[in-house]
């Protein structure tokens, strides 16, 4: 397709309502790999079932929970107004969406058959099967779908707070509010340029492919409006590589050195002086260095991290926090020994590996996949499945393999669709589209499919 035939299709898009859009595209089963779990009747079992958490895991669970039990008996409790489509905050910081274009009432979101608690978990008690919120009541359980999401630590970056994001123009989009002004942020950036610094972070976190959308936009943005040489670029990794997938990451590190864009990996952001504009970091390397084992008492070789601290400054910072499970989870004594305290469940079944009616699936996990939507869109059916399966006293038979999406936007107009599962192995939907490079057709897709479809088919448990 040619640069006439792009803009003139795009215009049509543009202009076809979106509800329709996904209709259709849905219909025709060519722009998302849709759920094909086996049609099964439905299941007598019955059983009081507790949902923890009302974002995406949540409502999925219990939507595909209500429609394939004859008699439901599911409250979720959360305490939020609103249900947000947060893939959607990159296209928010990036200028895409407007801030109005990603959210629904939580109640509109409800599924059929299904209680909502508005209302906040204070604590879980396994042994006894009860729910304790913050009103205090006891609500018991049979069964317990944990599903609360992870908890945002800014805490963790010195000298700067979840209220404090814009201060000393440093920004985080995984905040609603903190998209918004990345946005006010990057226009500004471009007409002034400077020194433009972006981050991850050292912990999983949720969509690992946002910290690298936002720089990438930002870098487009700029050569869209003719400065781009008035500013100076740079992504600072925590980790060892770019991607974890070798497939992909071949081709993000040649679009870093093609955008002229500074990669420094091995790199933790600490702390954050708004003040002066200087993000402060620690570079991380590996050592190998003999010392005593006093278990056995003899000299061994022991691999250990040496934390050297560099300073840079900055015009324009974006960041991530360290990310956790929620606190109620860890004292409640449900989380894993890791230092971020994800859930442990056995990664086919999502079964909790010690309580054997819980069960656990999205951002608190610890299913070693990577923490996006369309990683829960595959999830949510095979947990429920496997959930009805303990409830009717069987043993689970449904396997999750690992399958995640992470739609990288690498410029307006073109995303690199990394699919992949537990093996990194590339798991493409469209296998006869070159998935190694970024490609216009899954710019429409991120654009205009993937947040009605979460919206209108995910939370109601079709897809």
């Amino acid at each position: 397709m040619d640069i006439k035939q792009n803009e003139i299709f795009t215009s049509i898009i543009s202009n076809v309502s979106r509800r329709k859009f996904l209709k259709s595209v849905a219909a025709a089963g060519l722009l998302i790999n849709i759920n094909s779990q086996p049609a099964s009747a439905s299941s007598n079992a019955k059983g009081k079932i507790i949902v923890i958490g009302g974002g995406a895991a949540g409502l999925s669970t219990a939507a595909r929970l209500a429609r394939k039990l004859d008699s439901p008996d599911i409250t979720v409790i959360d305490p939020a107004d609103r249900q947000f489509y947060q893939p959607g905050f990159t296209l928010i910081g990036g200028g895409v969406y407007t801030a109005d274009m990603v959210s629904k009432s939580q109640e509109s979101c409800i599924p059929h058959g299904v209680k909502w608690l508005k209302d906040e978990v204070l604590f879980i008690d396994p042994e006894k099967n009860y729910v304790t919120t913050i009103t205090e009541k006891k609500l018991p359980y049979d069964f317990l779908v944990l599903t609360p999401g992870l908890q945002m630590n800014f805490e963790q970056v010195e000298g700067i707070t979840r209220a404090d994001l814009g201060k000393g123009n440093a920004h985080c989009i995984y905040d609603y509010y903190g998209a918004q002004r990345m946005w006010e942020a990057i226009q500004k950036f471009s007409e002034t340029g400077g020194t433009g610094i972006f981050t991850n972070t050292y912990t999983k976190h949720k969509c690992g492919g946002a910290p690298k959308k936002i720089n990438l936009l930002t870098e487009h943005y700029a050569r869209k409006q003719g400065t781009r040489n008035k500013m100076q670029l740079s992504y600072f990794n925590a980790n060892e590589k770019i991607f974890d997938t070798p497939f992909y990451a071949t081709r993000l590190d040649e679009i870093f050195k093609e955008r002229n864009i500074a990669h420094i990996n091995n790199h933790r952001l600490v702390s954050v002086d708004t003040a002066k504009k200087i993000a402060s970091f620690v570079k991380v390397e590996k050592t190998t260095v003999e010392e005593i084992n006093p278990e056995t008492g003899k000299m061994e070789k022991v691999e250990k991290e040496v934390f050297t601290p560099e300073n840079y400054t900055y015009d324009l910072l974006h960041f991530l926090p360290p990310m956790s499970v929620p606190d109620f989870v860890r004292e409640s004594g449900l989380a894993g020994k890791s230092k971020e305290g994800w859930i442990p469940v056995d990664k086919g079944t999502m079964i909790h590996k010690k309580w054997k009616n819980i069960i656990s699936l999205g951002d608190a996990s610890n299913l070693p996949t990577s923490k996006t939507s369309a990683a829960i869109r595959m999830q949510y059916p095979i947990a429920a499945a496997n959930l009805i399966s303990l409830m009717e006293g069987k043993e689970p038979t449904e396997i999750y393999n690992g399958y995640t999406a992470c739609p990288i936007v690498t410029e307006y107009g073109k995303v690199l669709m990394a699919e992949f599962d537990y093996n990194r192995t590339p798991m493409p939907t469209f296998p006869i589209i070159d998935t190694s490079h970024e490609q216009w057709l899954f710019w429409l897709l991120k654009k205009y499919a993937l947040k009605p479809i979460y919206f209108y088919g995910m939370l109601n448990g079709w897809m």
